[in-house]
């Protein structure tokens, strides 16, 4: 698909866009609006088929509630059956809610020997709406203050769970990779996040981060990636341990396996074994 296609896309689901200016501009690009309509298709379905599925046998799973700062949060929780204490991972979604793939992504970590806990960030809203496009516009009503202030709850939470070692980490993509970055900022007892083509944080925050951070960006994401230099000279200033990775040929979303348009195979497999690997070697007991 043209690159000016999917970073319209981006423009739309990120700016936002109004939808209709968004098929009006894609209608140009296409070379007309039914050239547009077929191409909605693969830039929007979501792929129901999970890599892991909801009913795998080998996993425990629930909708929990944990305290956060504006109330009760919601939350998916995902860990392999008969598994002692587990070093935990908190799983922060993209702006479109608590989605079925973020869900997926808990029970892959929980197969990789974590106790993973997808927060739902709408929760002071309500919770996740079953429209995508509600889910978006929802986000602009977050306080965001208090928003971080959940994330950090819930690791918080964590870390004194019954089920957890009191190892815990953060994984994020999209606007949950930029809420990565926020709460390894404003929580000192993180103890290790991973930001998939998240937004930076100021760069005066930098020296507040204790976390080790491993950063994923797509090279094709001119947005995200301009933040890229000034956070990196941030973190070698302060002498925070991180590593990045850029993927080559790699678009914003690039993990996400639902969305056929973004999804780059080879870099979200090398990114998941990177981050799997990362999360071993800092939360391990």
């Amino acid at each position: 698909m043209d690159q000016e296609i999917i970073d319209l896309y981006d423009e739309y689901t990120h700016a936002p866009l109004p939808r209709r200016v968004f098929l009006e501009r894609l209608s140009q690009l296409a070379g007309g609006t039914t050239a547009a309509i077929a191409l909605l298709p693969a830039l929007e379905n979501r792929a129901e088929a999970a890599v892991i599925p909801a009913d795998d046998q080998r996993l425990d799973t629930s909708r929990i509630t944990f305290p956060g700062e504006t109330g009760p949060i919601k939350a998916y929780r995902a860990r392999s059956k008969g598994a002692g204490k587990l070093p935990a991972v908190v799983v922060v979604h993209e702006n479109r809610g608590l989605s079925g793939h973020i869900e997926d992504v808990a029970r892959r970590l929980a197969l990789e020997g974590f106790l993973a806990i997808a927060v739902d960030g709408l929760s002071p809203l309500g919770g996740t709406p079953a429209d995508e496009d509600k889910a978006r516009d929802l986000f602009g009503q977050l306080d965001m203050k208090k928003t971080i202030g959940n994330y950090v709850a819930a690791v918080r939470w964590l870390k004194s769970n019954p089920e957890s070692t009191g190892k815990v980490g953060i994984v994020g993509f999209c606007w949950g990779g930029g809420m990565v970055n926020q709460v390894a900022v404003n929580a000192a007892e993180l103890d290790a996040g991973v930001a998939y083509y998240g937004a930076v944080p100021k760069a005066d925050d930098v020296p507040k981060i204790k976390a080790p951070l491993l950063l994923h960006y797509g090279a094709l994401d001119a947005r995200i990636n301009a933040g890229k230099p000034g956070y990196e000279a941030a973190l070698k200033a302060a002498g925070k341990t991180f590593t990045m990775y850029v993927y080559d040929g790699a678009n914003h979303a690039f993990n996400n396996d639902t969305s056929p348009a973004r999804y780059n195979r080879a870099a979200a497999e090398l990114a998941w074994g990177r981050t799997v690997a990362f999360f071993r070697r800092y939360l391990a007991a």
